[in-house]
């Protein structure tokens, strides 16, 4: 169900969702370890690098580093060949270039800085200046001479800066409409025309970017002379008012958001030529009830583009010749019974004439390489040369490619769903070969040649660490979380295996009270999400505010139901159609077994609580079972339609076709049957999950004559983020837990 891909510790690594990461380990010195210590600036293991950049000819390892405070930071970068890292751009000079963005004071602008990892700067092509977006307004850096000139002025601030390839332009979005510059600074040209607030040309929408996962909608042809964008129309598009009490007079913005069954935006290519002129419109099938997550060019004159359908179980991936707007179906990927994954794994090779291809069509996520006419690249469909990955596990994503050693670098949770590695395999299958050692997560940002990455690794008895490697070689350290986090103690949980009832195993963890003693009656706290969107359980550092409860007589558990993604497609389609009733069962029976392993736990007292899907996990669990004694739902969706087209269609298929289901995955309606002292908090702000979602559940128990705790966080969004905020919330749920279960 529900996504708001939120959980309040998931790290997003170059780039922390969080204010900064918070990790550790045991150690026998044990510091106090407090909710405050948490939530204050840096965390517990100090911010990390933010930001990170490979510069194009792959020899620089780019990144801002911040003091916790965020007050000063400086552009750093990590030479590729030595390992040596030095200051790019002071922090006297990155202050007013790049401003942090924890001290945004507008909060949605804030949460799309950080949850949609809106860079701030570019590199030029020839890696000898800088572009950077100072909250609206570009300026050009020139490395050599270290001085940074303004490159806008306008009062409507610019976006989304890129360079042409040869590097003489910049190319931008202001007030939905392209722009184009000389790097001179001289002679702005207005590509695209638009003055309705409803029409974007190369802009991004709230829901393609949420959903869809889109960060640009406009590319530059290899050649510098046109550009590729998506031009959407969003008038028929509901809009949601964001109300803002604080004010004597309250003020209202409309967010442009289609809920379940609305009217999506109608989208379509358009083809501009940098040096102005008319533009070119490309027709593609079905764009009225279709999305285009994903398009860019195959080379000069031919641009690719992905045609989803509404129902999202069929993608097309179409060829298209860009002067006569002529276009050729090369592949089509369905879905029966589930859904075809949105994703980055698509690329063309430099040889001009094969793609990779990522699809889960033998039961997993699995890579291949097809081939197609480079001299005449509509001619034809593309041709299925190989499957690349074949097994028992889940692709996640292609890193980078080396086709001098025609080498594709990917990630995977081979051999283990609860941890990512990275991987390197020969582009004729062989060579299949693991590049990462430790037990964790690793993720890695390649540089534009494949030769080297950043990497960052965390795992459940190790600091987070980043470090700049050579591809199959030596790795050099970036930067480490303050060693100092092993004083607080922060133990790792005991990883279990479940059973579901059809006998698929299901992953869980558990945190017992420090020197828990084999009998007694512990109470139960299980934090859960449960929905397509997150992982719970993985082999990551340990959630502190686990520990703090843990610490306070309670054990935590986690379990992965059937749907949560990191498994095979059975798995994860499984909830298609339906919310709440697989999820609950296997959450169920899960702590039948548990109990049954661990007769300390208490079973009459246990608890639920979640963030996002695991807010609406925690409703439907208090509703529709007498097993839990309290809860805490925070940010959940309590009815489906009312959450977006994208994200719900996905899972639930549409509402004209299942309004059964719809109407059973709707958890107002059975506010009477609440058992177990409810909490609920939101914050008013939110623009993911509508704070209307808590107003319908709100009025729904009144109307029961039911009892419940609220919260509501004014102006906050989906993050409720902020040292303050997360400070308040986190003592209520203490607090409430300690109240309802001693």
């Amino acid at each position: 169900m529900k996504k708001a891909i939120f959980m309040p510790f998931a790290i997003v690594l170059a780039g922390c969702l969080l204010p900064a990461p918070v990790f550790g380990q045991s150690s026998s010195t044990v510091k106090p370890l407090t909710i405050e210590a948490i939530f204050a600036p840096g965390g517990l293991g100090g911010r990390g690098p933010e930001n990170t950049e490979w510069s194009p000819d792959g020899t620089k390892l780019s990144f801002v580093q911040r003091d916790d405070e965020g007050e000063h930071g400086e552009l750093w970068y990590v030479d590729a060949a030595t390992g040596e890292k030095k200051v790019l751009v002071s922090a006297g000079k990155l202050a007013s270039l790049a401003p942090d963005y924890s001290k945004t004071k507008n909060e949605r602008e804030k949460e799309r800085l950080t949850r949609y990892h809106v860079a701030a700067y570019r590199w030029s092509p020839d890696s000898k200046h800088l572009i950077f977006d100072s909250q609206g307004q570009l300026w050009l850096f020139d490395l050599a001479t270290g001085t940074a000139v303004q490159f806008t002025s306008a009062s409507d601030p610019s976006g989304d800066p890129k360079f042409s390839p040869d590097g003489s332009q910049v190319s931008y979005v202001r007030k939905h409409n392209l722009y184009v510059r000389p790097v001179s600074g001289k002679g702005e040209k207005q590509l695209t025309k638009d003055t309705a607030d409803d029409l974007f040309n190369g802009d991004i929408d709230w829901v393609y970017a949420e959903e869809l996962a889109v960060r640009s909608n406009y590319f530059w042809s290899p050649d510098g002379r046109q550009i590729a964008f998506l031009h959407m129309d969003e008038t028929k598009v509901p809009t949601y008012p964001i109300t803002n009490w604080i004010p004597t007079h309250p003020t209202v913005d409309n967010e442009k958001y289609p809920k379940v069954g609305d009217a999506n935006p109608v989208v379509k290519l358009g083809v501009a030529n940098a040096g102005g002129g008319k533009v070119r419109w490309i027709s593609l099938p079905d764009e009225e009830e279709s999305y285009i997550p994903r398009f860019g060019w195959v080379r000069d004159g031919i641009v690719w583009a992905e045609v989803l359908n509404r129902d999202q179980d069929k993608m097309d991936l179409y060829f298209v010749d860009a002067k006569s707007g002529k276009s050729t179906k090369v592949l089509s990927e369905t879905a029966p019974g589930a859904w075809v994954n949105v994703n980055d794994d698509f690329k063309i090779l430099k040889s001009g004439d094969r793609f990779l291809w990522s699809s889960w069509r033998d039961g997993h996520t699995h890579l291949y390489v097809y081939s197609f006419d480079k001299q005449n690249p509509l001619a034809a469909e593309a041709k299925l040369e190989r499957q690349l990955t074949r097994g028992d596990y889940e692709m996640t994503g292609v890193d980078g490619v080396d086709e001098g050693l025609n080498t594709v670098f990917f990630s995977s949770n081979k051999d283990d769903a609860r941890q990512r590695h990275i991987f390197s395999i020969k582009l004729d299958g062989t060579g299949l070969q693991q590049l990462t050692p430790d037990e964790g997560l690793y993720y890695a940002k390649f540089s534009d040649d494949a030769k080297h990455f950043e990497q960052t690794f965390m795992g459940p008895s190790t600091v987070p660490r980043m470090s700049l490697c050579a591809a199959g070689g030596a790795c050099a350290p970036v930067w480490q979380a303050r060693d100092e986090i092993k004083e607080y103690g922060i133990r790792a949980p005991k990883y279990l295996e479940l059973r579901a009832e059809d006998g698929t195993t299901l992953y869980g963890r558990l945190l017992l009270p420090p020197g828990a003693p084999a009998s007694g009656k512990i109470p139960l706290i299980v934090n859960i999400y449960g929905g397509p969107a997150a992982q719970m359980v993985l082999k990551e550092p340990m959630n502190p505010f686990d520990e703090i409860l843990s610490r306070q007589g309670f054990a935590i558990f986690a379990v992965d139901n059937r749907g949560t993604p990191g498994r095979d497609r059975k798995f994860q389609a499984s909830i298609r159609h339906e919310f709440g009733a697989i999820e609950l069962k296997d959450q169920l029976d899960s702590l039948d077994q548990l109990f049954a392993q661990y007769p300390q736990l208490d079973k009459d007292r246990m608890a639920m609580w979640g963030w996002s899907n695991g807010g609406s996990m925690t409703l439907y669990a208090m509703t529709h079972s007498e097993r839990f004694r309290a809860g805490v739902a925070v940010a959940p969706v309590t009815d489906q339609i009312n959450y977006d087209t994208i994200y719900t269609e996905r899972y639930m298929g549409q509402l004209k076709d299942d309004p059964k289901g719809y109407a059973e995955s709707n958890v107002t309606a059975d506010a009477a049957k609440l058992h177990g002292a409810l909490m609920m908090a939101h914050g008013t702000g939110d623009d993911n999950v509508h704070f209307q979602n808590s107003v319908q559940m709100i009025d729904a128990l009144i109307k029961a004559g039911k009892q419940f705790r609220l919260m509501i966080y004014p102006n906050k969004t989906h993050s409720i983020s902020g040292t303050d905020s997360r400070t308040h919330l986190f003592h209520m749920i203490d607090d409430h837990f300690v109240q309802e279960l001693k």
